[in-house]
């Protein structure tokens, strides 16, 4: 199985990420994608993926909760490191505006800067979402061109946003609040496709439940495919093949 988001480089991990990513391979957890913040987060992130060559991947890119009015320092390291070696995707890039809209518009114009990026490497993008579904999918669409991909990462949005995501080519990446009471996925998932999906589990957020409030991990993809199965009244197996090989046929983990 694919975790296709997991920040297991954050600090959460400090004390024990050997030991979690073993557990995650035994639970047949075998690749996972590593999303970047900032400039911070890097060199832990390239330690990991060079530690378990095969088994996590990089991603580069500025998150939205990093944009600030000197954001054009943090895009000009992200370009930085996408000239000077490859990457799996661009990302983790978007739109938050749940603690702050201050900087909407620095956020819009990194968000465009770095699909431009994208489109140049021939990469995917990984687009961050919160409190600003429709804002970002507006501005995808605008700034959108045949050849584009991506994944909208831990989807929350309802069956319209959905439909608008995948008219565009791009995945929805499924995380643990799909197991969660009121998360609004039941009504959605039923009626997308497995050929759309991702399994994701933004670790150390959004753990699915019984282990919600708690820290996330890898090694709980499995729970989230069995919620998916559930819904969709699929054998779990087809979930966990089907959206295995979205990921292989989405993120770039060889250069072009």
């Amino acid at each position: 199985m694919t975790d296709s988001h997991a920040h297991i480089y954050s600090d959460k991990f400090k004390q024990d990420v050997d030991k979690i990513l073993e557990k995650a391979f035994e639970q047949n957890v075998n690749k996972i994608y590593m999303p970047n913040i900032d400039h911070q987060s890097i060199d832990g992130m390239l330690e990991l993926e060079e530690k378990y060559k095969g088994k996590c991947f990089s991603m580069m890119g500025l998150h939205p909760c990093s944009v600030d009015k000197h954001f054009e320092k943090e895009l000009y390291i992200v370009e930085e490191w996408l000239n000077k070696r490859h990457f799996t995707a661009v990302g983790e890039m978007g739109i938050d505006l749940y603690w702050d809209k201050t900087h909407f518009e620095q956020q819009k114009e990194a968000f465009r800067i770095q699909t431009e990026w994208a489109k140049k490497f021939k990469l995917p993008i990984v687009i961050h979402i919160r409190e600003a579904m429709q804002e970002t999918l507006e501005l995808l669409e605008n700034v959108y061109e045949e050849g584009l991909t991506g994944v909208v990462h831990c989807f929350t949005g309802n069956l319209e946003d959905a439909e608008r995501v995948i008219k565009l080519g791009f995945k929805l990446g499924i995380g643990g609040v799909a197991t969660f009471k009121n998360g609004g996925l039941d009504k959605v998932l039923p009626h997308i496709g497995l050929e759309h999906l991702l399994l994701e589990t933004d670790s150390p957020y959004l753990a699915p439940k019984p282990h919600r409030g708690k820290r996330n991990e890898p090694s709980y993809i499995p729970i989230i495919a069995q919620r998916i199965a559930e819904l969709k009244d699929v054998d779990v197996a087809e979930v966990e093949k089907v959206t295995d090989e979205n990921a292989a046929a989405l993120f770039v983990t060889e250069p072009i």
